[in-house]
């Protein structure tokens, strides 16, 4: 009886031991703030300083983890934009030859975030835009995006991502660091820095030139009325009525380092 007794005090003795253990690692591991990890990401390259460690932090954690950590909609469009924006970077600092291929760096597997290698395109077609088609125009889904995709997409897209994703051209909107307690302020001022940059009205030939980016995903910013609608919104048009849309054409020459505080 003795023996049996002393037995079973050993084993619940490793069950216990074991479970403290686990939700030891359990309390180490959630404890990281990815939304302070993300906008310490462009902190630091803002001040040329060495982000490896927060790669590090990034490519080994899971998925679960990140998913439970992005509890809201404005954490995950927050946290994602100051990812993609940190990466390239990080990425086309080291190497800007890749920018001479567009098409192929963009869809290159080259940044690793909870164990999965992934492409810019896969962050902003895949996650940010909530499983767009790339090709698309904002009109059609992807129908099987995978678990990573799945998991850690933005649970309502905004149009507003498309003047905040930095791609490294001169075109492209300049870098904020995003915080996503007030994520709806930033937005509303970095759209209307970029579009009062990029819009130029001509009251005498009633006709509006823009970005292309409101070309390239039309659907996101809801037709030809949508993008009328958010013109006067930010005060570049008097009327969404009788205005005829021109686009721009996109300037590509890289630029990097351009920072703005909102």
């Amino acid at each position: 009886m003795k023996l049996k007794f002393y037995f079973l005090l050993t084993l619940c003795t490793i069950f216990l031991t074991d479970k403290n253990n686990l939700q030891a690692q359990d309390s180490t591991t959630s404890t990281t703030d990815f939304s302070e990890l993300s906008e310490s990401f462009l902190k630091r390259l803002k001040s040329k300083k060495d982000t490896e460690d927060l790669q590090n932090i990034l490519a080994n954690t899971t998925i679960k983890e990140l998913d439970n950590a992005l509890d809201t909609n404005d954490k995950r469009l927050a946290f994602w934009i100051n990812i993609y924006n940190a990466y390239i970077q990080v990425i086309l600092q080291k190497n800007p030859d890749l920018y001479a291929d567009r098409g192929s760096f963009f869809k290159k597997k080259q940044i690793t975030i909870a164990g999965e290698t992934v492409s810019f395109a896969k962050i902003e077609h895949g996650i940010i835009r909530k499983s767009q088609y790339e090709y698309g125009l904002g009109y059609i889904r992807k129908w099987f995006p995978n678990k990573f995709e799945r998991k850690l997409r933005v649970n309502k897209p905004v149009y507003n991502v498309h003047f905040a994703l930095n791609c490294g051209a001169i075109d492209c909107p300049p870098v904020a660091i995003y915080e996503w307690e007030r994520l709806d302020e930033q937005f509303k001022k970095g759209t209307k820095t970029y579009l009062e940059r990029t819009t130029e009205y001509n009251a005498d030939a009633k006709e509006v030139a823009v970005t292309s980016l409101f070309n390239w995903f039309r659907g996101d910013f809801g037709g030809k009325c949508g993008v009328n609608k958010i013109l006067k919104k930010n005060g570049l048009i008097p009327l969404t009525k009788g205005i005829d849309l021109t686009y721009k054409n996109y300037d590509w020459t890289l630029d990097l380092d351009n920072f703005i505080d909102l």
